[in-house]
């Protein structure tokens, strides 16, 4: 395996894991907010599809807002990084 390949494969690696640390923000806060509808649900005995919906999406759209400084820089980054890796390729033909 050349160094070309090895770099793609890192950048591969790279990419997933920016993809959920980017995801990991609002994924945990709907978990959360989805475990605590369900509990007051289950010693409510209430069963409404709406009431497990809404503060989803609230909670997730309220953690989008404030980590998308926090994100943004994270893309930023990690474009430039490969922008720099694209300028390293040595050119074919």
């Amino acid at each position: 395996m050349g160094v070309m390949e090895g770099q793609l494969i890192g950048l591969a690696s790279e990419t997933f894991k920016l993809a959920l640390m980017i995801a990991a923000p609002m994924l945990l806060g709907g978990l959360v907010a989805g475990l605590l509808v369900s509990v007051f649900q289950a010693t409510t005995q209430i069963n409404e599809m709406t009431l497990s919906f809404v503060p989803k999406i609230l909670i997730v759209a309220t953690i989008l807002i404030f980590t998308m400084p926090w994100m943004m820089n994270l893309m930023i980054d990690f474009t430039t990084r490969v922008f720099d890796l694209i300028d390293k390729f040595p050119e074919k033909g």
